[in-house]
This record gives structure tokens, C-alpha cells and sequence, in this order.
């Protein structure tokens, strides 16, 4: 395959103990001092001379501003970004995005207490999951007019990507793009066995497993204990019918019909063979890199990290093992912090800014992701791309649901269960009902922290 040759930035595994150790501080900052996010966002007064105009029409005439621009795109992903923010600057003469590249796990912790004490991004980029615990901490405000007056509707998105931006019937992120599983299989492996199309369901997929043990390959689908096992764990989840957070997020349902199936579905892929019994964190991941297993999930941002190494792939959807088609996928968001919004200079420069990337979207598919907007797409962004196949699935990902701390219930309750199920330390359904009732307990307590 050809592509662009840049390694991707993984999704990174310490997300999930960053999530946990917020949800454990949640009572620090649940709310954050002086201003509410709506009165940052557009109340008061605006200072004599300020560039700052009552309606948003996608320029900054102001004096001179500089916008401090935090992301976590350490990685291969981060060129692309800087190309961008060089363009900009070039663009706008009055404004100067200088931008702070922070690892994902470091991002989130330092992010809310820097933007309170006045030092911290004035712009950035989070997670999609991340937006409601910053939103609720007081860390981010609404956008709900930038997105108005850039005619931005949920028509140009998904319905599930535009909305879960939503908190509390406010939007504080703009997507930039989406990301979500997808199947990795090695084209070399397939040949070999007489595969000759990428299975689709779970007949097929069992179907190849056993062609590729017949052809040699003894362990042909490596089945993690932890990341991104539950990730495998919240798509099968939706493939089933079930919904692990009841759809709306107020209460762990992991342990319903559904969810006991996709975690008895994965360790089965243990107990028949197909994987070795410990698969340690990403060791699976790095298997498929050398040719020791043949198919494997993971995410799309893997895609330019195989080119990179010269991994004979291809890549296809995720199969469909139960009756439905679902995949786990997450999005980066745009956002401006109550800190930019002390200034109205630079609230101003920061929506002019966040107005510009989002319609460069297209350049970012170069490192991997999907264009979150339907009108990039259909201008020709993944032409050509390797994940141009899973962008055609756009309409089946599902993200979780808006809801603050959701990301340390994940990391304390779901995935342990998940870790001690494919381990087989444990039967699914008894694994699954703790962690439900854990879960709940949490996502109750986060509930009380945030005032929900």
C-alpha cells in the first residue's frame, strides 16, 4: 500500500488513568471560581477599543494578539498540525497562535488547573469525552454562537458526533475529526491461506481464523487484556443491541444480555485458540507489526505508523459479530477556555481561529483521520486515503454519552472486568455485574461533584 509515511500518535493508554485520577478530584474543581461559562462566553460589558464585535462574522480587526494553542499531537500527527497553525499565522497579520504540544496523559491533568490560574491554552483541542468534564469544572465555554454564526449544523455531521458536544444544552467543542476501530489484517498472511476479501461478520471472520491456523499462522487474532479490549468490549456491546452506559449515561449497564455476550465472545477467541492466554497492553498491536498474528483492531491512527514500518496490511471495518452495525469511535474537538474569554481580543482572534481550522479539516486527513464534516468529505478529503474505507462507515460509530467523569468510570470499573474476563480469572456475567454496580456508584458520585 502507499501513503503518507508519518508514525501516528496512539490514543494513549494513561487517558484512562488520567480520567481516573479526575473523577478522583472531582470536588477541587467541580466548579471553577468568579465568572459562570456563559457569562465568560458573551456577558458583560465589552471594553472601549476592544476588537470584539456583537455578532461573529469570521474576521478579527483588533490590535495585535497572541493566542496561546495547547493539543497533544505529539506525535506524527504533530506536523500536520504545525503546517496548519504556520499557515494561519501567515494568514492573519494581528494574530499569532504559538502552539504548546503536551502528551495526552499530561495534557488533561494540567489543562484545568493552568487555565484557573490564568496561564494556561487560551485554544486547544481535547477528546470528545473529555468535553463534559470540562465543561462541568468551568474549564471551557460554549460555542453555541461561533457554531451559529458559521452556520455550522448538525447537516455537515453525524448525528451522533454533533451532539455529544452537547452539555447541558450547550456546545463546547467543534469537531475536527473522527476516529474509531478498524480491522487490521496482514495481506501477505491472506494470500497464504486463500483469503481473499476481509470478513465482514462473524462467520466469515471465524471462517478466516481458522484458513489462517490451516495456513501456518497459529495464533492469528491476538485478543488484549487491557487497552483497547474494552474498546472491542463497548463495540460488540452496540453490535448486540445494548447500550453500556443505558444511553444516556446514568447508569453502568454492562452487565445486561448484550454486554455479557461481547465479553464472552472475546475470551472465547482464548479459549479456542486463536490468541495466547496474557496478552500484555499493546503487545498484540506490535505482533501484527511483525508478522507474529494476522488480523488485529486497533484504531486508524495506526494507519501512517504501518506504512512507516512497511507492514504488509490492509485495512477494513470492523466485523460485525452481532445484529448490528456499531464501532467505538472518538473525535477531537476544538475549544476556547474561560481564560481566552477574560479577553475579548482574544475571544474574538480565538473564534476567528477555530473558524479557520475547522475548514482546513481536509488537510488533516493526511495524518489519518476523518474529517468530521460531511461537506470535506464529499469535496474529495479521504480520496485515496487507507481509511477511506472506514469513513464510508461513519454513520454506525457511536461515542459516549455526554456525561462528566465518564472516562474514570471506564478506567475503575469497566475495564478491570474487562482485563480479568479475557484473562479468565472470572465468569463475564458475575465480572460484569461488579463492575455495573460500581460503575453506577461512580458515575452517582460525579453526579453530586458536578451538581448534575
Amino acid at each position: 500500500m502507499t501513503g503518507t509515511t508519518t508514525t501516528w500518535t496512539r490514543v494513549p493508554r494513561p487517558l484512562a488513568l488520567v480520567s481516573a485520577v479526575l473523577a478522583a478530584g472531582l470536588t477541587l474543581a467541580a466548579c471553577g471560581g468568579g465568572q459562570s461559562a456563559d457569562e465568560a462566553a458573551g456577558g458583560g460589558a465589552e471594553p472601549e477599543g476592544s476588537g470584539s464585535t456583537t455578532e461573529f462574522d469570521g474576521t478579527y480587526d483588533g490590535p495585535a494578539v497572541e493566542l496561546s494553542y495547547w493539543n497533544g499531537f505529539t506525535g506524527g500527527d504533530g506536523p500536520f498540525m504545525e503546517d496548519l497553525v504556520t499557515q494561519f499565522n501567515e494568514e492573519h497579520e494581528n494574530i499569532e497562535v504559538t502552539s504548546n504540544t503536551i502528551q495526552w496523559a499530561d495534557f488533561y491533568q494540567r489543562v484545568p488547573a493552568a487555565v484557573q490560574a490564568g496561564e494556561g491554552p487560551d485554544v486547544g483541542v481535547m477528546h470528545l469525552d473529555q468535553l463534559p468534564t470540562h465543561a462541568a469544572r468551568n474549564i471551557i465555554i460554549p460555542l453555541d454562537d461561533l457554531t451559529e454564526s458559521l452556520e455550522l449544523t448538525a447537516d455537515d455531521f453525524t448525528e451522533e458526533v454533533w451532539d455529544a458536544a452537547v452539555y447541558e444544552d450547550q456546545r463546547y467543542g467543534i469537531p475536527l475529526d473522527v476516529h474509531s476501530l478498524a480491522m487490521y489484517y496482514n495481506t501477505e498472511h491472506f494470500e497464504a491461506a486463500g483469503i481473499t476479501e476481509p470478513p465482514t461478520d462473524e462467520a466469515s471472520l471465524m471462517e478466516a481464523l481458522d484458513k489462517l491456523q490451516a495456513a501456518g499462522y497459529e495464533t492469528p487474532f491476538w485478543m488484549p487484556t487491557l487497552w483497547p479490549s474494552h474498546l472491542y468490549f463497548l463495540s460488540l456491546t452496540w453490535q448486540n443491541g445494548g447500550d453500556p452506559y443505558g444511553g444516556d449515561g446514568s447508569a453502568a449497564t454492562y452487565d445486561e444480555e448484550a454486554g455479557v455476550e461481547a465479553l464472552e465472545w472475546q475470551r472465547s477467541i482464548v479459549d479456542e485458540g486463536y490468541s495466547p492466554p496474557d496478552v500484555a497492553i499493546d503487545s498484540q498491536y506490535q505482533a501484527f507489526k511483525n508478522g507474529e498474528t494476522s488480523i488485529t483492531w486497533d484504531g486508524i491512527w495506526q494507519i501512517n505508523d504501518l506504512e512507516e514500518t512497511g507492514t504488509p496490511y490492509g485495512i477494513a471495518p470492523v466485523p460485525t459479530i452481532g445484529e448490528e452495525e456499531a464501532v467505538w469511535a472518538n473525535s477531537h474537538h476544538f475549544f476556547i477556555t474561560t481564560q481566552a474569554a477574560d479577553d475579548p481580543d482574544k475571544l474574538e482572534a480565538s473564534k476567528v481561529f477555530l473558524a479557520w481550522m475547522s475548514e482546513q479539516s481536509g488537510a488533516w486527513a493526511g495524518s489519518g483521520m476523518i474529517p468530521a464534516r460531511l461537506s470535506v468529505r464529499e469535496a474529495g478529503a479521504m480520496d485515496g486515503m487507507p481509511q477511506e474505507v472506514i469513513a464510508e462507515q461513519i454513520d454506525s460509530m457511536r461515542f459516549l454519552p455526554p456525561v462528566p467523569g465518564l472516562g474514570g468510570v471506564q478506567a475503575e470499573a469497566l475495564e478491570p472486568a474487562v482485563a480479568e474476563a479475557v484473562l479468565g480469572s472470572g465468569e463475564p456475567a458475575e465480572l460484569l455485574g461488579e463492575a455495573a454496580e460500581q460503575g453506577t456508584a461512580l458515575i452517582e458520585r460525579n453526579r453530586e461533584s458536578f451538581g448534575g
